[in-house]
């Protein structure tokens, strides 16, 4: 039975201390800050008081729920034991407790187990084992202590009831100025798959996958040999019911009665998904605390088919249970789009097409497919980067400014620009595939001499689009994007070209090629992540000779600490329950609306790709598909 917001507003008001009221002053403030809470159903066990930002990072979110079958429970509210009722209620830091009918734990009460399904796999072993390790490492996972309490700007009365747990809140030392802290005291790691393996030998594979930061490297062997003890295997089927009653047995042993949340990752191919989940959800899910599902790529192969499989994981998951992970949003240079934009007053006012002639999205990879043809060829380069990579990017660049940085107001935002679009037709799009060469005295093969590539294949490795976002404040700019494997480099980055400076005093100095005078801000997201702003100044003399130079934020150069991997982020949100850099199911709709006729038009007409050769920078069309729009490709220019 779910409450009404307005019951639990009553239920709450009659146990909330006078002092608490809202017409109460702290900090100056007349009036306390409400957030909304909605029904949840996997929560931890304890809250204490703090900004929503981190109230949402550790509950989940709004959205998520509580299922109790007794009905709404009442609930207590007591200062955090360190402080004295009046010093929490002015440093914010009460807690809630139900009051009955639940165990109430202490701080080494929480644990989270993280299950990876499909442990054997590339992806387990060079992303997921490793990212988890490195949170580990930095002390993002064990060994943290509880904040009694804080201060914060803001006092917040959270009002609600029917919560059967609630999360602690802990901190990790010299971490405070971080957006949300490290949660878990304890956490377990468990391997699943259908290979058989025993603990030791699953724990070797591990070993063999994991390092320790360049810039960090004391205590390495321990700081494994710690995160290993805390590995284990279960061996079983993806759509085996009772495998995973079995895990679900290994799990409760190890969790030894403490609140249980429990994250699943799924790195199995999608057509094993919902098997996996069915199983997962029905026989290993936790019963006292919150359980979540990350889903890795690819969502589907067109709109049709990715409806069906948001569907079919509905059966068995909530929305706000259902992680959809695209690891381009984990990337430091992507996570900083909306704060380059946002916290600088010089970038805001020039974010529209008053200024903008056209935004760039690149991607290019120097090497093949590498023997993964047979995935590759299944999907193609513009399902498996141009749909989710380049459009979640496009997305976040072009949004308008959110109400706040909480994840659905985010999110809200992305998918207005997406609706905003117009489908892509065959007009818009040049596709490619890359064909052997020889350079150097090496020979390089073509995609069709993939051992694991059918003969004959059309499947694009290469492809550029011209997209339009159809809203007052881009209407007219080119968004072009531009993916590829085996071209003359790796890279991936943002190029945004400003329009030319009309009436310009010094044309006579900058030539005839007013394009390569032209400001342009590039944020380069991979490798040697940098940001820099292309400006026209005079060269030192007493001439009056101009040339183009770089303001430049060098990242290597400026901070000494090792970027984190996209994974290490995504977990650790994911983890918190922080929902901004995962992949709403409406946004999933609107994007396969832009891309699924296009696609469905290229297959039924088995349009044939133009080929380039392996290591060039692509087909030529590409170039003609730029200059139509009167737009030249930034990464080919002399800078490069």
């Amino acid at each position: 039975m779910e409450t009404t917001p307005s019951s639990r507003i009553q239920s709450f008001a009659a146990a909330i201390p006078s002092s608490t009221s809202p017409s109460s002053s702290i900090f100056g403030l007349k009036r306390a800050t409400r957030v909304p809470l909605t029904p949840r159903k996997f929560l931890p066990a304890k809250l204490s008081c703090h900004p929503k930002s981190r109230v949402n990072a550790l509950m989940g979110s709004e959205d998520d729920r509580i299922s109790s079958s007794s009905g709404p429970r009442a609930t207590t509210i007591s200062p955090v034991e360190e402080d004295s009722p009046l010093q929490a209620l002015q440093y914010g830091s009460l807690s809630f407790t139900a009051s009955k009918g639940t165990k109430d734990p202490n701080e080494n009460d929480a644990t989270v187990s993280i299950i990876v399904v499909g442990t054997s796999g590339d992806l387990a072993k060079k992303k997921i084992f490793p990212a988890l390790f490195a949170l580990f490492y930095e002390d993002c996972l064990p060994e943290v202590r509880k904040i009694s309490s804080f201060f914060i700007r803001k006092s917040y009365a959270i009002l609600g009831s029917g919560f059967s747990s609630l999360s602690s809140i802990y901190f990790v030392p010299g971490r405070s100025s971080d957006i949300f802290p490290c949660v878990f005291q304890h956490f377990t790691v468990y391997g699943y798959a259908r290979s058989k393996m025993t603990d030791a030998e699953f724990r070797n594979m591990v070993s063999e996958t994991l390092t320790c930061r360049i810039d960090k490297r004391v205590n390495c062997v321990e700081k494994i040999d710690q995160f290993l003890t805390r590995c284990f295997y279960h061996s079983g089927q993806y759509d085996s019911m009772q495998s995973f009653v079995e895990l679900d047995k290994k799990m409760k042993h190890h969790e030894d009665g403490r609140f249980s949340n429990r994250l699943f990752y799924l790195s199995i191919p999608p057509n094993i998904f919902i098997d996996a989940v069915r199983c997962a959800s029905m026989s290993a899910s936790s019963g006292n605390g919150w359980t979540r599902v990350i889903v890795e790529k690819p969502f589907g192969r067109d709109s049709e088919l990715s409806a069906a499989l948001t569907k079919s994981l509905k059966l068995y998951l909530e929305e706000d249970q259902i992680f959809r992970i695209d690891h381009y949003l984990g990337k430091e240079l992507v996570e900083n789009l909306s704060v380059l934009r946002f916290s600088n007053l010089i970038f805001e006012p020039l974010w529209s097409r008053q200024y903008i002639r056209n935004v760039q999205m690149i991607f290019s990879e120097d090497f093949g497919t590498e023997g993964r043809g047979g995935y590759f060829d299944n999907y193609g380069i513009i399902r498996d980067i141009m749909q989710n990579h380049l459009l979640q990017i496009l997305a976040l660049f072009a949004m308008e400014t959110p109400v706040s940085l909480d994840a659905e107001d985010i999110r809200n935002e992305k998918v207005k620009v997406l609706r905003s679009m117009r489908p892509l037709t065959l007009d818009d799009v040049v596709i490619g595939q890359y064909k052997s060469h020889t350079k150097g005295g090496m020979s390089f093969p073509a995609y069709t001499d993939d051992k694991t590539v059918p003969k004959g294949s059309l499947t694009p490795t290469f492809a550029a689009a011209a997209l339009f976002i159809d809203n007052s404040r881009w209407d007219g700019v080119p968004f072009l994007m531009k993916a590829g494997k085996a071209l003359h480099n790796k890279k991936a980055e943002i190029r945004v070209q400003f329009r030319h400076v009309p009436g310009n005093l010094y044309n006579r100095n900058l030539g005839t090629d007013l394009d390569r005078a032209t400001n342009e801000l590039v944020i380069r997201v991979q490798p040697d992540e940098a940001i820099y702003l292309k400006i026209n100044n005079k060269v030192p003399g007493l001439g009056m000779r101009l040339d183009r130079s770089k303001l430049n934020l060098h990242y290597a150069a400026r901070y000494s600490k090792e970027i984190p991997d996209a994974y290490e982020r995504l977990l650790l949100d994911a983890i918190g329950g922080e929902r901004r850099l995962f992949i709403r199911s409406d946004e999933l709709d609107a994007a396969w609306t832009l891309f699924t006729p296009l696609l469905k038009e290229l297959e039924e007409k088995k349009i044939t790709p133009e080929c380039y050769p392996y290591g060039s920078r692509g087909p030529v069309g590409a170039h003609y598909l730029a200059a139509r729009y009167n737009v030249r490709w930034g990464d080919l220019g002399a800078d490069q």
